[in-house]
């Protein structure tokens, strides 16, 4: 029996999706005006809690705007600025439509509980809500860090999705 190693070489240029998160970030066009607004929040004083309310958006949504993650309106990119003391044109890039990307040992663990969990919450959706789906369009999410009565720090994650039932469109079966 003969043994075949494949090898392939890609140039820098080659590689259309990063590999890892570092990776990703150092292609981020937009890293510089990131690093400028974390080091606005971090002069402020601001928790992202602090700072999502006083804009009026929610915290881990804020959060990953500020990794780049996230499409702002200018509506709001004017109001982190009036909120962090900067100039207005130090946030407007955030209301362009952003790459998203990620590959970090937390997100990985996420994408973990998703492999493990997500057939029996799929189960669980179709059991209580039919033939539907949860949208990540008309979407809620919030993260806190508590202590549960053992002293142990517990990360609580809230997903909140609409309810979407498939259309009956067409003829059965569709």
């Amino acid at each position: 029996m003969m043994n075949f190693i494949s090898v392939q070489i890609f140039e820098e240029d080659d590689i259309m999706t990063p590999m890892n998160n570092a990776d990703y970030l150092i292609r981020l066009q937009h890293a510089d005006e990131l690093d400028a607004m974390k080091a606005a929040k971090k002069a402020s004083g601001l928790t992202y809690e602090a700072l999502a309310e006083k804009i009026g958006v929610n915290k881990v949504w804020l959060a990953s705007a500020f990794e780049g993650q996230q499409y702002v309106p200018e509506e709001y990119c004017d109001k982190l600025a009036e909120a962090l003391g900067i100039d207005k044109s130090a946030t407007a890039f955030l209301a362009e439509h952003p790459y998203k990307g990620n590959t970090d040992p937390i997100l990985y663990r996420l994408h973990e509980v998703i492999d493990t969990y997500g057939p029996a919450i799929k189960d669980i959706i179709h059991e209580q809500g039919g033939n539907a789906i949860m949208s990540a369009i008309d979407f809620g999410l919030d993260v806190d860090v508590t202590e549960d009565a053992e002293g142990n720090h517990r990360v609580i994650i809230k997903f909140d999705g609409k309810l979407l039932p498939y259309a009956k469109k067409g003829q059965y079966p569709w």
